[in-house]
């Protein structure tokens, strides 16, 4: 009897050249389908927006929000100005990114109830960070402390360079040449972009001193970003070399040390 020789996911056919996938587990793969349903397709209907308009609103007008609440709530104090410049700055450096090098995954058009449901359940909660900065909504509070404002600035000042450079390398590589990215920001950590967003909107919950918006990422994270990044590493394992790649490389934080390949004995 002839042995069929055994291959691990993301490996190469010696003599085919074809290449396994490395499948993302299956409640990554559901949750994934469940938010493009939801936020694309929900009650079906006309499409009457593109997704991408809907993010474009939420983000590049979220100075606006943040002014209007210090405008009606009369709170002009360091934190309210504070979030203001950095939720602000990263709104419009959003839409800067979307004109130079747009994600095409978010120029799908989408229903009424899908773009509603994308805004009540995603878009919309974000702003519960700065409402508690700004209003009154929890009483009477000191101003933020000089560290936690210098470390809100920190964090969100890296993760706006990771987030800007890592979608700027990913667009201009992948016009060139459809693949792997294993270079730049990609060459130790695989979603350096999520990572920069996730960085970003720990700012902003680090400055409202609540665990509300805490609450509000960890169901992102988990529910929407999680799965994305899962299903993604699905399709990039199609690849040839995705085997060595993910092994030098960490998943959202960069792997400093290389592991040590060990070959696969048929």
């Amino acid at each position: 009897m002839i042995k069929t020789p055994q291959h691990s996911f993301g490996d190469a056919h010696p003599v085919t050249g074809t290449v396994f996938p490395d499948p993302a587990p299956t409640w990554a793969r559901s949750l994934q389908r469940l938010g493009t349903h939801l936020s694309q397709d929900a009650f079906g209907g006309p499409r009457p927006w593109r997704l991408s308009t809907l993010i474009n609103l939420q983000k590049g007008g979220t100075w606006l929000f943040v002014l209007g609440l210090m405008v009606a709530c009369g709170n002009w104090g360091l934190a309210a100005w504070t979030y203001l410049a950095l939720h602000g700055t990263y709104g419009l450096c959003w839409l800067i990114k979307h004109a130079a090098f747009p994600d095409q995954r978010w120029n799908v058009r989408v229903t009424w109830g899908g773009g509603l449901i994308a805004f009540a359940a995603v878009l919309g909660p974000y702003w519960l960070a700065p409402v508690l900065v700004v209003t009154p909504l929890l009483g009477p509070r000191p101003e933020p402390a000089a560290w936690l404002i210098g470390t809100a600035v920190a964090i969100h000042t890296l993760g706006l360079a990771l987030m800007m450079s890592a979608d700027a390398q990913k667009h201009a590589l992948l016009s060139q040449r459809p693949g792997l990215i294993t270079t730049g920001l990609y060459a130790r950590v695989r979603h350096p972009n999520y990572l920069g967003e996730m960085l970003l909107y720990a700012a902003y919950a680090l400055l409202a001193r609540h665990w509300g918006p805490w609450l509000v990422l960890a169901c992102v994270w988990s529910g929407l970003f999680l799965p994305n990044m899962l299903v993604m590493e699905e399709r990039l394992s199609r690849h040839p070399g995705w085997r060595e790649y993910k092994a030098r490389t960490g998943f959202l934080f960069p792997r400093l040390r290389v592991a040590r390949l060990q070959r696969i004995q048929p």
